[in-house]
């Protein structure tokens, strides 16, 4: 997008904006394509970071099994598996646009690239999905929202979808049994639908404009119980944010605004894309700095309170990291790009089980929030990786995750 206007080949528009390499730049300047609500900071209570020198920069990472056809063409072509390389390599590999890693409450590493900085809101694509994790434990403490209820008690709509029967919990877990194929690289069919509704994907010449909350509606088949196996289904999270605003009688960018991103102490405002009625795409629309997703993992680290100031209930916390469901997870279809890993998903908040559990949130194209709590790390990254979800790439992330949490421990 450089030059006035920019060449017709190089210009980024809301049929091209998700694919590379235009996502380089339209990853943080969603607001420039897809409509937003605001999410607002206080300028006033603003969380500071400290800043401290690490062993991070001579960091190297090992190219675990397979990795190979994730590796950026430009990186030295005989890296093969069984080596390693460095920091610079691994950030290049992985489409890095932003990165901050905290140690005990300060930057230990921060780099930014593809013109980011540190005041560059960048998408979240599904970690999106754990900030509502956050926002639903806040009002269930306040006793607006109660997750053992029926979803169609909020939403009486939806009494002939796919949704009946479903409780307010098992969205939050990922286990309703809504037929719907997440399907990132299709071309036609339901996700199409639903991308156009959210305002994501531009409209065929003629195309009658949908919205969010008339999608739901077209959900109707069921492929099993609700309350089983892990199912990744986004509109799932969708309809998590109109519960909210039902619940809560308010929008739910306020609510968010209002509830987390101030009191948390957020640097910089946040936005929320939203349809042409203002429904915000609470599965993947919000947009953040990589400091502002550090310092959501920071809340976590410190039992989600900002000193004296309880944000996020810490009993919510615990429970995500403890009891989320293995024979879920372990019958869902994430599993191959977590081998070998004891693994839950738990309030949009997946978890890597163990002595030092670890918490995170992912989004396709490289979006991660990686939060050990014991060791008191925190990783956010932002990227713009040309493949959805690759496999590789999440293997060598993991990699990358590991080497930090053994360097800082």
């Amino acid at each position: 997008m450089s030059s006035f206007p920019p060449p017709t080949e190089g210009q980024v528009t809301l049929a091209n904006w998700r694919t590379a390499p235009f996502n380089r730049w339209s990853f943080h300047h969603v607001r420039e394509i897809v409509p937003s609500a605001d999410i607002p900071h206080d300028p006033a209570r603003v969380w500071p970071l400290g800043a401290r020198g690490g062993s991070l920069e001579a960091l190297r990472i090992g190219v675990p099994d397979g990795a190979n056809s994730g590796l950026d063409p430009g990186l030295d072509p005989g890296l093969d598996s069984g080596l390693d390389f460095g920091l610079d390599d691994f950030l290049a590999a992985t489409g890095t646009d932003g990165i901050v890693v905290l140690h005990r409450g300060a930057i230990v590493l921060e780099r930014y690239a593809n013109g980011m900085n540190e005041r560059s809101p960048h998408i979240l694509m599904s970690v999106t999905k754990s900030m509502l994790g956050l926002l639903a434990a806040v009002l269930s403490a306040q006793g607006a929202l109660d997750v053992d209820r029926l979803a169609v008690d909020y939403v009486p709509e939806l009494r002939e979808t796919a949704w009946a029967g479903a409780r307010v919990g098992q969205l939050l877990d990922m286990r309703t049994a809504v037929a719907f194929d997440e399907d990132y690289l299709a071309t036609s069919g339901p996700i199409v639908a639903y991308r156009k509704a959210t305002g994501w994907n531009p409209l065929e010449p003629g195309e009658r404009a949908s919205d969010l909350r008339s999608f739901f509606s077209t959900l109707t088949q069921s492929n099993g119980p609700h309350g089983g196996k892990f199912s990744y289904v986004s509109p799932n999270t969708d309809l998590l944010g109109w519960i909210i605003e039902r619940a809560a009688g308010r929008r739910y960018s306020d609510l968010m605004s209002e509830l987390v991103w101030q009191p948390m102490g957020a640097a910089e405002p946040a936005c929320i894309t939203v349809d042409r009625l203002g429904a915000p795409r609470c599965a993947g629309g919000m947009c953040t700095t990589t400091r502002d997703l550090a310092r959501v993992g920071q809340l976590i680290v410190e039992g989600g309170a900002r000193g004296a100031r309880q944000v996020v209930p810490t009993a919510w916390i615990e429970d995500i990291t403890r009891n989320g469901d293995t024979e879920a997870w372990n019958a869902g279809s994430f599993v191959p790009y977590f081998p070998g890993a004891a693994m839950h998903y738990r309030d949009k908040w997946y978890v890597e089980r163990g002595a030092a559990p670890l918490l995170f949130g992912l989004g396709i194209h490289g979006q991660n929030l990686f939060i050990d709590r014991k060791r008191e790390i925190v990783i956010a990254k932002h990227s713009s990786q040309a493949s959805p979800l690759d496999a590789d790439l999440i293997a060598l992330t993991s990699r990358f995750v590991s080497e930090v949490r053994k360097a800082l421990s």
